[in-house]
């Protein structure tokens, strides 16, 4: 399905971005900025305080003012304004994200590969394996996006860029505090809202407590309609009478940050923090395309749908200093637990439609039941890290930072396919009514040691070398299929042993993969004058390998990226210009789509190339910023990728099994989900008002058309995803510790789609030959619409 783009919105991006090819993101003043220099942006990314001007890395950093000039609540609302950054989500709490076009489609599994993008909270990486953390974006003192490969300091999935929020910290000076509260209402739905605040307690000179907290309501917009749907082999008609609600997919996110900041002595400090977050989410967040759905932001499902996120994040970090170096000794533990309900119907329908399923379901009077599907899910997450680095001094000639790293993330997964009233004889042993279960352990384990050496040539030249030897260890084990009376291949019938996972009938996945390995960075920096810098950088990225869960399919191995770069960084007096043009080199790509029974299967089978160039411009001239941003990605495979995966990249390759082989899309085929041109413009002016000092603010952000799958016929039936554009506008007032914004985010109320998928394989749920009288069924994600409120802020 094409979503039609709004003509007033694209009308006033092409005027804005004439005069720049590229894109822009705004630069944040940041805590730690010279007050006579609002330009000086202080960032950390690469481990350490520097100006976001002479670090030789394509970043972008957004301040705490700027996160609230620009309405960002999530992390769906921050990557709008970074170009080199693309979203995919399904829900709250269940997104991934991506740099620079390095995507193949991952449909982020329990058990499939980790995420490309690193995702970390001030010292600790929280990223887990179906994704990132959706923390509420508030007191934050930064969000630092840094693309390209991040891998020698940030390691294993930072294999294609690293994404920092870095809170506030405990602040010595006094005792203060804020409050904010907000009034929403979102066009097709209804009213929303956030209360959120901050107290920062001076304990003593050298103690202080941050205490942040906020409760968010964000109204539903998707309506559950009518609808009914007859199982062709036993004549059962299912409707969702109790299951139709307007508006269904509201969320309710509340959560608290705690900080302690001690100075022990002039050397050392110790800072303890403890943050944590519900989210709990009703309903679908997608659009259904089908013959049943006349209308945007509709759907028909016939199951509850529901999810809560809880996370829990304990850290510390100490600092201080060995003689004339410093040291960060940090650590800490994640907590992470989520349950889903999702309707699997579709799943049923079609299989009884096309293969005549149906006739396999009755209860134990062997009566014909209905096959309508649906799954009880949950996951706990565990997660403990640990990192110890030093470094030499930075006003040395030679410089170094290096450390030890070492992680361990379980997780515990568990689902329940669920069809009701089902016959003894074909449920999942242990379980009251389950067609299928999966119950496993996923372990991940890293381990290494980083380093990097800096060496300053010339007073203009300054060469650094860095690298990290790495090992991981990655295991499955568990359960998963049917009972042996239902499947005699799969299931039960395929356990080797007792079970090893609680709750589990028996074992058959019991795998590990492991492997140790290197990569490198190679970097030269020259400063041409105090506000021009350019930079040439070679560095490289990796993805740890991991298990199969399908135990006939062997582990995937590691993937890996070798970026090429160029970048500059340049101030000519009100007007900042930084960008990079680079080339990135993806190799024995991971890439995952689902199998047979639905499940989803990983390998080694391809090989892309990324060339871009991405770049930012700011002007300021007395009360007015303007500022534009973008990136251009062209991301092909270059290789064909085939069905079956051969070293040959070989399409009529004969594995002697019985399978047959196929072409799924030819080499130059281009990388899906990311736009090759995304930009966005920000013009805001700051002017008096009688006592008051008033804003107004206006931003436009693109994103253009993308593929919805690498395989050519799969993403025929998904169809691509059109590009679409939106407008945000505000206006308010400040003075002395009152402040006033109205605001509207997507302004021209734009359906602009993120995501696509099915219940089960597109071939099936998809329904290409047309065999289905209501054909296929596909649930497009899409953006929030038209949100418009008020915000009223207090200082104390």
């Amino acid at each position: 399905m094409r979503i039609p783009e709004n003509g007033r919105a694209r009308a006033l991006t092409a005027t804005l971005l004439a005069g720049c090819s590229l894109a822009v993101v705004t630069p944040a003043m940041a805590q730690g900025e010279d007050a006579d220099d609002s330009n000086v942006i202080i960032v950390t990314a690469q481990k350490r305080s520097q100006n976001l001007q002479d670090v030789p890395v394509a970043i972008t950093a957004l301040g705490t003012e700027t996160l609230d000039e620009l309405q960002v609540s999530e992390l769906r609302d921050v990557v709008k304004f970074l170009p080199s950054v693309t979203i995919q989500t399904l829900a709250p709490g269940f997104s991934q994200v991506y740099f620079r076009g390095v995507a193949s489609g991952e449909n982020a599994n329990h058990s499939s590969s980790l995420p490309t993008v690193g995702t970390y909270l001030d010292e600790m990486p929280v990223t887990t394996i179906q994704g990132a953390l959706d923390i509420h974006a508030y007191d934050l003192a930064r969000v630092e996006a840094l693309a390209g490969p991040q891998g020698t300091l940030y390691g294993a999935s930072s294999m294609a860029g690293t994404i920092k929020l870095v809170t506030n910290q405990p602040d010595y000076s006094g005792s203060y505090g804020s409050m904010d509260l907000e009034l929403n209402s979102v066009a097709h739905g209804e009213f929303g809202g956030i209360a959120e605040g901050f107290y920062n307690a001076k304990l003593s000179d050298s103690a202080a407590l941050r205490l942040v907290a906020w409760y968010r309501k964000d109204a539903g917009f998707i309506d559950n309609i009518p609808g009914s749907r007859t199982y062709p082999t036993s004549g059962i008609t299912q409707d969702n009478a109790e299951f139709v609600e307007e508006d269904y997919n509201d969320v309710e996110t509340y959560g608290a940050r705690l900080a302690l900041g001690i100075e022990l002595n002039e050397s050392w400090t110790v800072r303890p923090t403890l943050i944590g977050q519900v989210t709990q989410a009703d309903g679908s967040f997608a659009q259904e395309r089908s013959t049943a759905v006349n209308d945007k932001l509709q759907t028909v499902q016939y199951n509850p749908e529901f999810s809560k996120d809880k996370w829990l994040q304990a850290a510390l970090t100490i600092e201080g200093k060995i003689g004339n170096w410093d040291l960060v000794a940090t650590g800490g533990r994640l907590w992470r637990r989520d349950r889903v309900d999702s309707d699997y119907s579709d799943y049923a329908y079609f299989y009884d439609a096309l293969y005549g399923y149906g006739a396999y379901f009755y209860d134990n009077n062997y009566e014909l039941v209905s096959p309508n599907q649906f799954i009880n899910g949950g996951d706990r997450y565990r997660r403990n890290f640990g990192e110890i680095r030093i470094s030499s001094p930075q006003d040395a000639p030679v410089r170094f930072i290096g450390g030890v790293f070492a992680q361990r993330q379980r997780h515990e997964i568990e689902q329940n396919y669920i069809i009701a009233n089902l016959t003894d004889l074909f449920t999942v042993t242990g379980t009251d009514s389950n067609i299928w279960l999966t119950k496993q352990d996923r372990t991940d384990r890293d381990y290494a040691a980083f380093g990097e050496v800096s060496f300053d040539v010339t007073d203009k030249l300054t060469l650094t070398g860095g690298g990290r030897l790495y090992r991981y260890k990655n295991s499955l084990v568990g359960f998963f299929g049917y009972n042996a009376n239902f499947s005699s291949r799969t299931g039960e019938a395929a356990c080797f042993g007792p079970p090893i996972v609680e709750g589990s009938p028996c074992t058959n996945l019991d795998k590990t993969t492991a492997d140790t390995d290197s990569i490198f960075k190679v970097n030269a920096t020259y400063k041409i004058n105090p506000d021009v810098l350019v930079y040439a950088t070679w560095s490289q990225g990796f993805r740890p390998g991991g298990i199969n869960r399908r135990g006939t399919l062997p582990p995937y191995n590691p993937d890996a990226l070798d970026n090429y770069e160029i970048g500059w960084k340049t101030r000519f007096g009100d007007v900042t210009f930084n960008g990079a043009i680079y080339q990135e080199k993806w190799t024995d790509i991971q890439l995952s789509f689902l199998g047979e029974n639905g499940l989803t299967e990983i390998r080694n089978a391809g090989i892309a190339r990324i060339q871009g160039i991405e770049s930012d411009l700011t002007y300021r001239s007395g009360g007015l910023t303007l500022t534009l941003a973008g990136s251009y990605n062209d991301a092909k495979i270059r290789r064909d990728f085939c069905r079956i995966a051969n070293p040959d990249f070989d399409c009529t390759f004969d594995p002697g099994d019985g399978r047959t082989n196929a072409l799924l899309a030819p080499s130059g085929t281009q990388l899906p989900i990311t736009a090759k041109f995304k930009g966005n413009a920000i013009a805001r002016y700051e002017f008096p008002v009688g006592d008051w000092e008033g804003h107004f603010q206006g931003s436009l952000s693109h994103i253009g058309k993308r593929r919805s799958d690498l395989r050519d016929f799969e993403n025929e039936l998904k169809g691509t995803f059109s590009a679409y554009t939106t407008a945000d506008l505000s206006i308010g007032v400040k003075k002395d510790n009152l402040r006033f914004e109205l605001f509207a985010t997507n302004l021209f109320d734009s359906n602009g789609v993120i995501n696509s998928g099915v219940q089960c394989l597109e071939t099936t749920c998809g329904d290409p030959d047309g065999v289905s009288s209501t054909g296929g069924v596909f649930y497009d994600t899409v953006i929030r619409p038209r949100l418009v409120g008020i915000k009223a802020g207090i200082d104390f």
